[in-house]
């Protein structure tokens, strides 16, 4: 794959008060959130107490056609979800939304986050006789509401029960017989959005993009440890696990959510820009033109080239049928990787001093073939700017960054990097002011990949395949 982050999932829902067509909502809802996930997806539509649902691996537009999505019945609720696996391994078992048969009902459930004390609630349930058929956190998340339900007057009673324990980042839509519900988890570290559809009905969304893909009015973000259940009576708000300090991932502005979304009242493309500001103040460089690796980096292109005064150009183009991970057919085409994904604009940069904004570098391998694509093209000069700071550990919340010892800030000095990256000059974003590129943002942030500092207890390490690597240890 490419060495680059990959996303976790995106979450999408619609409840209205007759029933209707709505997978095809909720389509055109995952096709807005494709960015966030590229492995698989999945839609569940409730047709009177009655869940079908479509689900497969592979992008929204290969999983559905007009024949399987014509199939999928009328309904007053659905919902969707597309999924990177950053918990449990590409099977069709681990694709989301997850349906659950239950004494008191069926229950689907799509979840965007990671649980940091899975393996602990897993194993728990297992000596309880519970008995699993997917490897990833969600699975868990839904024992946990089922076994809650068991002694709970309604499904949102359970969900509040289910909150206190499940540990981690968890955006959830839980489609139950008769209602909707949205929770979201205490610190609120990714995004969950509702809005108000023409006719009347509520869709909610990992981002705001969506909504405004199928026409709905954004009303609100789902505040961090708030329930919000949708049904007959309109929508209700418990929040119990409200009030704790807010740790929204920071990184959803720098490269996550799409640039026309807003999220916790913040534009992305407001904060992106801001990003290439502060990096053009901590690193300033004579050159002739400031250029951005497409698309999470043009942002941060503009905001630098604003700053700087230099101008800025488009010095990439970027391959729109390559999406954000790419697998390569054969070993050997491992270095023919970013020429598929990005071609240089050579008269744009030729015998020029070149300023190239990048969001990260993870292991450097990327970073520098990009480099050496625009000296191929003829650029004189080739200086990086990163418009986050280095990574120095592992995501825990739904990012897949790798471990320690496979992040190159972890094995290299800043100047160790920039040679094997083949750059004249490297400046990251600091710490500090990556924490002020959302100053609109009505949160506070999580930024322990860059700091190591986590604002909840976290494992020593937590493996992708964390269920796999259990199951082969007992």
């Amino acid at each position: 794959m490419f060495d680059n982050i990959h996303e976790e999932c995106g979450v999408f829902g619609v409840y209205t008060e007759e029933a209707r067509e709505n997978a095809n909502t909720v389509y055109y809802g995952l096709y807005a959130l494709q960015h966030r996930g590229q492995e698989s997806c999945g839609i569940v539509v409730n047709d009177s107490g009655v869940f079908s649902y479509h689900k497969g691996i592979g992008l929204v537009n290969e999983v559905f056609d007009g024949e399987n999505l014509g199939k999928l019945p009328k309904g007053r609720i659905a919902i969707g979800h597309v999924r990177y696996s950053t918990t449990g391994n590409t099977t069709s078992a681990n694709i989301q939304p997850l349906v659950v048969r239950h004494i008191k009902g069926p229950m689907a459930i799509a979840h965007n986050g990671n649980l940091v004390n899975a393996l602990e609630l897993r194993r728990s349930f297992e000596l309880q006789g519970a008995i699993f058929h997917s490897t990833n956190d969600t699975e868990v998340i839904s024992y946990a509401i089922t076994q809650a339900r068991l002694n709970s007057g309604s499904i949102q009673e359970a969900v509040e029960k289910a909150m206190y324990k499940i540990k981690g980042a968890y955006s959830l839509i839980i489609m139950s017989a008769k209602k909707m519900i949205l929770a979201r988890d205490p610190n609120g570290f990714r995004p969950l959005c509702i809005g108000k559809l023409p006719d009347g009905g509520i869709a909610t969304a990992s981002e705001s993009c969506a909504l405004d893909s199928v026409g709905a009015e954004y009303i609100r973000d789902i505040e961090p440890g708030e329930i919000a259940v949708i049904g007959e009576k309109g929508m209700e708000s418990i929040k119990t696990h409200c009030g704790g300090k807010s740790a929204m991932c920071v990184f959803e502005y720098v490269y996550i959510a799409r640039p026309d979304s807003v999220i916790a009242g913040q534009s992305v493309h407001g904060a992106r820009v801001q990003a290439g500001r502060f990096l053009a103040k901590e690193h300033p460089v004579e050159a002739d033109i400031v250029v951005g690796v497409p698309d999470s980096g043009l942002e941060a292109a503009l905001g630098y080239s604003l700053e700087s005064g230099i101008p800025y150009g488009v010095g990439f183009v970027r391959n729109r049928y390559v999406g954000r991970t790419f697998i390569q057919p054969a070993q050997g085409m491992r270095d023919d990787s970013v020429r598929i994904k990005l071609n240089p604009v050579a008269d744009a940069v030729r015998g020029k001093r070149v300023v190239m904004i990048d969001d990260s570098i993870v292991r450097g391998t990327t970073c520098g073939r990009t480099v050496n694509l625009l000296r191929e093209a003829g650029a004189s000069e080739v200086h990086v700017r990163i418009s986050s700071p280095p990574f120095i550990s592992p995501c825990f919340f739904g990012i897949d960054i790798d471990s320690r010892d496979k992040l190159i800030a972890c094995r290299m000095s800043l100047d160790e990097i920039r040679r094997s990256i083949h750059a004249d000059s490297l400046g990251y974003l600091s710490p500090e002011n990556v924490l002020k590129i959302a100053p609109k943002a009505c949160c506070g942030f999580c930024s322990g990949c860059f700091t190591g500092k986590y604002p909840i207890e976290v494992p020593d390490e937590m493996p992708k395949d964390k269920f796999e690597s259990k199951i082969v240890q007992q």
